[in-house]
């Protein structure tokens, strides 16, 4: 068991930082098991309606449109089942774009999911492999969140990276020796005691990558997470398993371990780059925007007996109080590309 190497690990070697607790753990997590849907741990937006595609493949059709219409590659990281890909493509076909499917995933058990509903995609480790000789419509709806995070703690001596240690098989965090004043805000330096901030290097990593690789083929991303505008202080380091919350530092490997995205961060490091950045929106902004709700009464017309099961799907992806405010959207473009529907 991932618990038990991990265990072995920490007390031979000491305390690990938090970052390297939830790469293995989350490492394991999905290269065991499809965790999606009712029999899983969690649902995603495409999961939940067939509206959520369908409007991202209809916004990314309009983009290319309006960039005159070149050969593209569609590419997705972190697909899930497939089922984005797969509504998001059936659309862009009927608006005339049929890009070849790059899919980034690591999993074989969601790589032989996506198999069944986008049988002609190429697979990639990471981006390395992706083709290099067009443009890139990129998609990533909840890929950013799972991505490995340091966390920083205010103590009684400065700030202090958090740890992972292990009594017997217990895992819990704990404070580290080394200072790390320097690299904190400035109007955060004498936080409380116990104050928690949080950075993600592996995720500015990925948004430098795909950065480089818009400027130099052309092309747009989409990213769609939970988060905030940070820097800001707060834990959001958490498990879920069949769709309640659990303890992280529990059954490492077992559980889905996130956190959430800073978009400030990830607009600062696009920008930096040199690509346009649109947004931060919100999830329901954007969804209503890209008309999520003509779309919901021509699938109930089309069928009135789900109308009211479409209204409430409708409602959970784009409502305050489900996914509508928490989840933030914003999009990537190189330098020329027109500016994206949804964020005029």
């Amino acid at each position: 068991m991932l618990a038990d190497r991990l265990a072995r690990a920490i007390t031979l070697a000491g305390p690990i930082p938090l970052s390297q607790f939830m790469a293995a753990a989350n490492a394991h997590y999905y290269a065991t098991r499809d965790p999606l849907g009712a029999r899983g741990d969690f649902t995603t937006a495409p999961e939940i309606s067939q509206m959520f595609g369908e409007l991202i493949g209809l916004w990314l059709a309009d983009l290319w449109d309006r960039a005159g219409r070149p050969a593209s590659r569609y590419v997705e990281l972190g697909p899930g089942r497939g089922t984005l890909a797969a509504d998001a493509l059936r659309a862009m076909a009927k608006a005339g774009l049929e890009p070849g499917v790059d899919l980034v995933e690591t999993s074989p058990t969601l790589r032989a999911a996506q198999a069944e509903r986008v049988p002609h995609a190429e697979w990639h480790l990471d981006l390395i492999g992706l083709p290099e000789d067009m443009p890139l419509l990129v998609v990533a709806n909840e890929f950013f969140d799972a991505l490995p995070i340091r966390q920083l703690v205010a103590t009684g001596n400065g700030w202090r990276e958090r740890l992972v240690a292990c009594q017997d098989t217990l895992f819990l965090p704990i404070a580290g020796d080394r200072s790390f004043d320097m690299i904190i805000p400035r109007h955060l330096l004498h936080a409380e005691p116990g104050s928690i901030l949080e950075t993600s290097p592996a995720s500015v990593a990925v948004l430098r990558g795909l950065a480089q690789r818009l400027l130099a083929q052309g092309g747009a991303a989409l990213i769609v997470d939970y988060g905030y505008e940070g820097p800001a202080i707060g834990d959001t380091f958490q498990a879920v398993r069949g769709h309640q919350y659990a303890n992280p530092f529990d059954q490492p490997g077992e559980a889905d371990l996130t956190a959430h995205v800073d978009f400030a961060t990830l607009k600062e490091a696009a920008e930096a780059e040199g690509l346009v950045v649109h947004g931060p929106v919100t999830q329901g902004a954007f969804l209503r925007a890209l008309g999520i709700e003509a779309r919901t009464e021509a699938l109930a017309k089309a069928a009135p007996e789900r109308a009211e099961a479409l209204a409430a799907d409708r409602d959970r992806l784009v409502g305050d109080a489900a996914m509508g405010e928490l989840f933030k959207v914003i999009a990537l473009t190189a330098p020329g590309w027109p500016v994206p529907a949804g964020f005029e």
